[in-house]
This record gives C-alpha cells, structure tokens and sequence, in this order.
C-alpha cells in the first residue's frame, strides 16, 4: 500500500469530498441527515471548526471547514464524525451491502468509503470556486434545476447572507474551478 500523507495547515481551511461505501444513495434521508448533525454538533464539542459551506448529495458530500488557529487535526474530526454516524446510524439504515474481508477484519462498517478526499484552501478565489462548485454540484448531478432548488445545501445560508444572489446558477452553470476531484 502506498504511504500517502496529506497536507496538514493549521488553522487553514479545507474543501473535503467523503462518499458513502459503494457509492449508495442513503445521505439524504432523515436517520443520516438527523445523525450527521448530531455527530458533527458532538465532534465540535471537543474538536472545534467552521463549516464554511456544505452540500449533501444521496452518495456523498462536499464541504468547506475552517480549523482553529494552531489545529490542523481534520483527520480525527473527520474519523470521529464517520464513527458517530455508524454507531448511530447503522442498523436504522439497513443498507444491505457486502462487506470485504478488508472491511471485516478493520472492522470497519458498511457507510462510508474508508477515506477521503481533501484540498487547502490557498486564497480568497480558491475559496469562491470551491464554494461555488459546491453548491452547483446537485445540478452537476442533475438532482435539481438550480442550486436554490436543493434542499441539503448552505447555498440558502449564504442566500441570507447576501453572499449569492437568490437565482445564482438559475441560467446555467457559473465558470467550472480547475483541479477540483468531479464526483
């Protein structure tokens, strides 16, 4: 297996893509999304952060977090948040998935692919791109006509925020960031 290390900033800001194990659609239903708040509110207890935006899609998601200055550990706020959520949520799901012998001998549950996927955040235009391809990513998966439409974002956040205009994206997809892993 190859030794793979990620970059670790502290106090930097992050775009994160994690997807659900073989790719099922069960993000969006009421036990996970109810489940993913409730971890997320627990793991901020201990571990703090900003979720600067979010999106949740059947088969994963995308966010952005901010970490406090001089923490740079989303690895273990990420690790706990899966955990809570398996623990949790599991057995109520019912998903009837295969587990490898990899996945039984880790012990791992039948949720979450085992990692996932992260990117610093370097600038003020690599935040906006980032957080414009995340809230344009339901209508990239034709799963709404404009990122108003769909319900699991921070797009309606950001709305009353004045940070985006209501109708963004309404006319077609805004300019498409480079270097951004397409799920």
């Amino acid at each position: 297996m190859t030794n793979y290390r990620r970059l670790t900033i502290a106090g930097g800001t992050y775009f994160f893509t994690l997807v659900t194990h073989q790719r099922r659609p069960w993000l969006c239903c009421d036990i996970a999304r109810s489940t993913l708040r409730a971890a997320i509110t627990h793991v901020r207890l201990t571990y703090p952060f900003v979720i600067e935006a979010m999106v949740l899609l059947p088969n994963h998601l995308h966010c952005i977090w901010t970490l406090p200055t001089g923490d740079s550990d989303y690895a273990t706020r990420w690790r706990l948040i899966k955990a809570y959520v398996t623990k949790q949520a599991a057995t109520k799901l019912k998903l009837d998935a295969q587990l490898s012998q990899s996945r039984q001998q880790r012990r791992e549950g039948n949720l979450w692919q085992r990692r996932f996927w992260e990117h610093w955040i370097r600038d003020q235009q690599d935040f906006i791109r980032h957080c414009d391809y995340i809230h344009y990513n339901p209508v990239r998966h034709g799963l709404c006509r404009s990122p108003g439409e769909w319900k699991y974002s921070s797009f309606h956040r950001l709305v009353v925020q004045g940070i985006y205009p209501p109708d963004w994206g309404k006319d077609g997809e805004p300019e498409t960031p480079t270097g951004i892993w397409d799920c």
